[in-house]
């Protein structure tokens, strides 16, 4: 198929490359135009427009920072948009977005947001939630499972992915910084930290996550799998859709209120295992 991914930070720079790792054409467009041609070569190459980069695509794959982002490019991307090709917009907007999004679409999108960072990102191993039609997401079952492991189907309604995907963010965010908490009480109360992760090991409780996030705290080497950043506006999504749906929203706004800290403190572009910096160490 001929693709096209629009936004080529650490995850779409990621689905960018598996796709292009099983046999796609891959267009790639960024607002920073070096770091589309960064991945120019082979069955990649690098757009100067958004019209370039989706005319003669079957599928547009949209991975950008948020709903406003989105709508910024969606003119010219729905004008340039072959009929029969396929809008995937994978960022995370949340469900009031991505109505907006399909609004705008006119029923030419589907909510396809990701679960996953950089490594599932390169492996083409994500895990796609999808919604919308079920016509669009079968012509679109090349590209999904070029970019995903496996795919999680939320129904047919604009913006039942992205709530999905606000959800399983919410656990995201709690797991990495009920790790950064366990760690840092240990070690403010005298005990060497890494003998949490040990205690937990097998049982119940445990989780690979929890490993995975606390070594890097431990350790101080954490690349940048999903900035903290990313994180706080992710949050801050939450919240909104928590207000509209008459749902609490405690522990939502005291994570926020973590994430808001350390990025305060200078770890915004950071990845998100330095919330630790919220508990002071």
């Amino acid at each position: 198929m001929r693709t096209a991914v629009l936004g080529t930070g650490i995850m779409g720079a990621g689905m960018a490359r598996s796709l292009a790792r099983e046999g796609h054409e891959v267009a790639v467009w960024n607002r920073s135009p070096e770091k589309a041609e960064a991945l120019a070569g082979g069955s990649v190459t690098a757009a100067g427009s958004v019209a370039e980069a989706v005319t003669g695509a079957d599928v547009v794959i949209t991975m950008l920072f948020d709903a406003d982002s989105v709508l910024a490019v969606a003119d010219e991307l729905l004008g340039a948009l072959d009929v029969g090709a396929v809008w995937l917009q994978s960022s995370t907007v949340g469900p009031d977005g991505a109505r907006r999004i399909a609004e705008r679409a006119g029923g030419r999108v589907l909510d396809a947001p990701v679960l996953g960072t950089r490594q599932p990102a390169e492996d083409g191993a994500l895990v796609v939630l999808l919604a919308g039609p079920p016509e669009l997401a079968e012509r679109a079952r090349p590209a999904l499972e070029a970019i995903g492991s496996r795919t999680v189907d939320a129904g047919s309604e604009p913006g039942a992915a992205s709530a999905l995907k606000l959800a399983c963010n919410s656990w995201v965010a709690l797991l990495t910084a009920g790790t950064a908490q366990a760690l840092g009480l240990a070690r403010a109360l005298g005990v060497e930290p890494s003998l949490f992760l040990d205690a937990i090991e097998g049982g119940a409780v445990d989780t690979p996550y929890a490993h995975v996030k606390g070594q890097a705290m431990l350790t101080g080497d954490a690349p940048v799998g999903f900035a903290l950043d990313g994180v706080r506006k992710d949050l801050g999504l939450m919240v909104e859709a928590a207000t509209d749906a008459g749902f609490p929203d405690d522990l939502l706004q005291a994570m926020r209120g973590l994430y808001d800290r350390a990025s305060d403190e200078g770890h915004g572009e950071e990845d998100m295992a330095a919330v630790k910096a919220a508990f002071g160490w």
